[in-house]
């Protein structure tokens, strides 16, 4: 039985996947949400295999939530719901694990057998937003593309910040750096965000690209 966690801010789109998934033999939707706080409320309670997630939603939109989620919960499937003007959020939810990228609209036979897929380890998106990540990836890679930090921003980093850097460009989540480091989670979550500002970097992936860029680890202060 597959269980599935239904989070959309939308409460008739909630309920008209909750009565139609429920109908499958081999599904089981455990719990609806309206936004990216309750879904991690509800993984508290009851850890899903496959969660269907709208992008914009209030407090918490979906891209944040499955960053968090995939964290913390590496073995959850997410299958992301959107449309054709989310391009941003589609790129920035690939990068942070989704499995799965729907558009909304799609039938609800298609929508079990993308659930049936992501739950079985493989991948599902959908042939528009296919399109749209190959154009992106393509566009990357002739711009040669590249992140770049001022030499000044690097000299006021920390050797605990330049350690936790080195953790992040290894793919570490927080868990796994605060585990390595003897420090909390909260702790190194702080230090990111100082980090980043620091650099002057939009996220955790921009900084991860740029650590593998410059070698850090090979030179960084002991």
């Amino acid at each position: 039985m597959i269980k599935v966690l239904i989070a959309d801010d939308q409460e008739l789109i909630r309920q008209s996947l909750q009565i139609v998934l429920n109908t499958k033999e081999d599904m089981q939707v455990t719990g609806t949400a309206a936004d990216g706080q309750e879904v991690i409320q509800c993984i508290r309670k009851e850890v899903p295999d496959v969660i269907l997630m709208d992008i914009r939603m209030p407090k918490m939109d979906g891209v944040q939530c499955t960053k968090i989620i995939k964290e913390n919960n590496p073995q959850v499937k997410i299958i992301i719901l959107t449309t054709f003007d989310d391009d941003e959020f589609v790129y920035n939810a690939l990068k942070f694990g989704a499995s799965g990228y729907l558009l909304k609209g799609v039938s609800m036979d298609e929508l079990a057998e993308a659930i049936r897929t992501v739950h079985s380890g493989r991948a599902m998106i959908n042939p528009d937003i296919a399109t749209k990540v190959v154009k992106l990836f393509s566009q990357m890679a002739k711009a040669d593309y590249s992140i770049q930090v001022e030499e000044q921003n690097q000299a006021e980093l920390t050797k605990t910040e330049w350690r936790i850097i080195e953790q992040v460009k290894c793919g570490a989540s927080n868990r796994e750096v605060a585990e390595k480091l003897s420090l909390s989670e909260g702790t190194v979550r702080n230090y990111l965000s100082t980090i980043l500002n620091k650099l002057e970097l939009r996220d955790r992936t921009q900084l991860a690209i740029w650590a593998v860029q410059n070698g850090v680890g090979n030179r960084n202060p002991e």
